[in-house]
C-alpha cells in the first residue's frame, strides 16, 4: 500500500490539526464553471438489446435514468458530506449504445456560475444515471457492470482547466 497524505497536506477539506471542515468560499468571486464526466454500464445482450429498443416492461429506461441524473446533481450537498450547495445553470445527460461492449455509455455535463465547481454534480449525475439503469433492468440482468466513472473536463475557477487524456 501507498503511503497515506498528511492530512494538512494540499487537502483543502481539513483544518491545521487534521480535522474534517468545509472550505470556506466566501472571499472566492464568482465564475463560470463547467465539467464533464463520464461512465458506463455493460450487460447481457439481451438485456442490452431490450435497453437500445425500449423494450423493457418497466418501460423508459434512460429516460428515467436521465431524469435521475439530473435529480441527484441537484442534490450532491444533500449525499457528499463537506460540498456546498450550488444553484446549477444546467445539468445534461447523453447516452450512447456500444454494441460489441453491449453497453450504455453516460456522458454528464454540468454548469453553474459560482464559487465552486461542479466537478462532484457531474460525477454524480453519470452514477446515478447508471444505478438507475441497473435498477431498472436487474429482473433481466443481475450481472451488469457499472465502469470507468472519470471527470472528462472541467473549467472554471482558481484550479483551472483539466482536460483527461484517454
Amino acid at each position: 500500500m501507498g503511503k497515506t497524505a498528511s492530512p494538512t497536506s494540499k487537502f483543502t477539506h481539513f483544518d491545521k490539526a487534521g480535522n474534517a471542515c468545509m472550505v470556506d468560499i466566501g472571499d472566492k468571486r464568482e465564475t463560470a464553471r463547467e465539467a464533464m464526466a463520464a461512465g458506463s454500464i455493460s450487460m447481457s445482450p439481451k438485456c442490452y438489446e431490450m435497453v437500445r429498443t425500449g423494450t423493457c416492461s418497466k418501460g423508459d429506461v434512460l429516460g428515467v435514468a436521465r431524469i435521475a441524473g439530473i435529480m441527484a446533481a441537484k442534490r450532491v450537498d444533500e449525499l457528499i458530506p463537506l460540498t456546498h450547495q450550488l444553484n446549477l445553470n444546467k445539468v445534461e445527460l447523453a447516452f450512447t449504445f456500444d454494441d460489441p461492449g453491449n453497453s450504455v455509455e453516460i456522458v454528464a455535463k454540468a454548469s453553474v456560475t459560482g464559487k465552486t465547481g461542479v466537478e462532484m454534480e457531474a460525477l454524480t449525475a453519470v452514477s446515478i444515471a447508471a444505478l438507475t439503469i441497473y435498477d431498472m433492468c436487474k429482473s433481466l440482468d443481475k450481472s451488469m457492470m457499472i465502469n470507468n466513472i472519470r471527470l472528462l473536463s472541467k473549467s472554471g475557477g482558481k484550479s483551472g482547466d483539466y482536460q483527461r487524456q484517454e
